[in-house]
């Protein structure tokens, strides 16, 4: 009887296990002009993407008053019916540390903004993402103004949410939304070393324990991008977005030293920045390798299984750099 019993829940968990729903694709769409290339269409096809999280603005600071306002907000030029929208609106925290920052304001004019986009694009949104990385001097402001937010809105609200606000949540606090998106990249310091400052397995091992203890449900966000760190005199003086790599290694200019570095040969301009002779780019790419790591070890740490993988970003220069079907491969780990 015991053993009937025991085959009995053990089948029963097998099945349970294998009705578990694997998490969704969504992509982060970063650019100021909405219009999707055919490679970018295809891809949301092919993996069946129904969901988008389009940066619709930023705030930062006027650079006379100081005071806050919205920064190349996004334009459509084509409709988005098709899809649902999640307005995203990236703060960048020198807001939140403005002594005399009016947050209720700040809160009404920031989703009015948002109201105003969607009105002459109509669209319709029933969530919409804060995405701030916001510190232990000004979490009260930003803790505030997710608070306001929530009041006027009336939507449902989701925040990004770095690894550093995971492991020290005590201190810097849970924001009041209905869901969190963990950014699980820009890990290290921007450097001339080796390391690649997008994703380091070393840096995350120091969170990934902590994970299971956050108290909000998370969604998880991976880096399919790449950057040139411009080094010059070992100081870096830049990031050169959209760098590739198979020009670099044709073009007469550049000479590749290893995997990671590219030295300048003789002085020259590419794609509008000057290149002085021995300067140094670094190579910094998530491979395919890399984001399988990845969601094998967020699996075996979070809490509970995300229902969203939130790809940043959607790029035809990023989808190049992967195989066609990655994306399915990675949310096959959960």
């Amino acid at each position: 009887m015991i053993k009937r019993f025991l085959w009995s829940l053990l089948v029963f968990l097998l099945i349970s296990c294998g009705k578990s729903e694997k998490p969704v694709v969504a992509f982060y769409y970063w650019k100021t002009i909405f219009k999707l290339s055919q490679k970018e269409t295809e891809a949301l096809k092919d993996n069946d993407v129904s969901k988008l999280y389009v940066r619709y603005f930023d705030i930062g600071l006027h650079p006379e008053n100081q005071q806050p306002i919205p920064v190349s907000p996004i334009r459509f030029q084509q409709s988005v019916n098709n899809f649902t929208i999640v307005p995203v609106v990236f703060i960048q925290n020198k807001v939140m540390l403005l002594p005399d920052l009016d947050i209720d304001d700040l809160a009404q004019k920031t989703f009015s903004f948002i109201e105003e986009i969607n009105a002459k694009n109509k669209i319709q949104c029933n969530e919409i993402q804060i995405d701030c990385d916001w510190t232990l001097k000004s979490k009260e402001n930003y803790l505030k103004f997710i608070e306001r937010f929530k009041k006027f809105s009336h939507k449902k609200l989701s925040a990004t949410i770095r690894l550093h606000q995971v492991k020290y949540f005590k201190k810097t606090k849970i924001p009041n939304v209905d869901s969190g998106v963990l950014m699980y990249y820009n890990m290290g310091t921007i450097a001339t070393d080796s390391l690649n400052s997008i994703y380091n397995q070393k840096i995350a091992e120091r969170y990934l324990k902590s994970l299971k203890k956050y108290p909000l449900h998370l969604d998880l966000a991976l880096p399919i991008y790449s950057w040139g760190v411009h080094i010059r005199n070992q100081k870096v003086i830049g990031l050169r977005s959209k760098i590739n790599v198979s020009e670099l290694k044709k073009n007469q200019n550049f000479e590749q030293v290893n995997a990671l570095f590219f030295k300048v040969k003789q002085s020259n301009y590419k794609n509008g920045v000057f290149y002085e002779e021995n300067d140094l780019l670094k190579i910094e790419a998530i491979s395919s390798e890399d984001l399988l790591e990845m969601a094998d070890e967020l699996d075996d740490n979070l809490a509970q299984k995300p229902k969203e993988i939130i790809f940043y970003d959607l790029d035809e220069f990023n989808l190049n750099n992967y195989e066609k079907n990655i994306f399915k491969q990675v949310i096959s780990c959960f």
